[in-house]
């Protein structure tokens, strides 16, 4: 019990700036810290005025606004810390809920398998004209569809696995690639790949899912889940 007595001083006079004139920490905040620092100064500084060129009005008001308004920015700081702590804990309960489920991200992987082959669009704005095009790993052309008009929007599609002239293709991975016309204008459209969420991870870019060789997505990039 002693021990903690005896150095209790020591480490009150290493924490605390006001220790050489006998303040003692209180454990403030660090904006409470701040302005009681401030506050200190200002009254050391009006007591060792000179008296025959005293301290301006305007400059003690200026100076003390500016403390107020220091004061209110790390406060508002904090505050808004907090909420996106809160944001980013909201963010990854709703991310590990969709551990196990497949989803549609960006990208243009089609895997085939089973007799099936499901993979999505996103139309930036309504087209009328799209066309899909599967390729298989050397880059030939499989398969053409003509989708026709599409509102704007993702929407799921499925492939059978067969090509333009009816031959079943093998289970595998192909690629997948977009066209949308709005009279003679391009507009922008991008494919989808289906994958499965493996897990969440958290990084200075937020919420992050795992969804195998994609490597990872954020909560953003989902547009449907399946």
């Amino acid at each position: 019990m002693s021990m903690i007595q005896d150095m209790q001083p020591a480490q009150s006079s290493a924490t605390s700036p006001f220790a050489p004139h006998g303040t003692k920490s209180t454990g403030k905040s660090g904006v409470d810290d701040q302005q009681d620092r401030f506050l200190q100064l200002l009254v050391t500084q009006m007591k060792n005025q000179d008296p025959l060129n005293p301290l301006d009005n305007a400059q003690v008001t200026s100076q003390l606004a500016q403390i107020s308004t220091v004061n209110g920015i790390e406060k508002l700081n904090a505050t808004i810390q907090a909420m996106a702590n809160s944001f980013t804990a909201g963010q990854s309960l709703q991310a590990a809920s969709m551990i196990g489920k497949d989803v549609l991200v960006p990208g243009s992987t089609l895997q085939f398998s089973g007799g099936s082959g499901r993979f999505g669009i996103d139309v930036g704005q309504a087209a009328d004209q799209v066309e899909v095009t599967i390729r298989n790993t050397a880059g030939a052309a499989l398969r053409v569809l003509n989708l026709g008009a599409q509102a704007a929007g993702s929407q799921i599609l499925e492939w059978d696995g067969k090509t333009s002239d009816g031959a079943q293709v093998a289970d595998g991975s192909y690629s997948v690639s977009v066209s949308a016309m709005r009279g003679d204008e391009k507009i922008d459209a991008q494919t989808l790949t289906r994958a499965t969420v493996q897990g969440v991870s958290q990084d200075n870019q937020g919420v992050r899912l795992n969804v195998g060789t994609l490597g990872t997505v954020g909560l953003a990039d989902i547009r449907q889940i399946l």
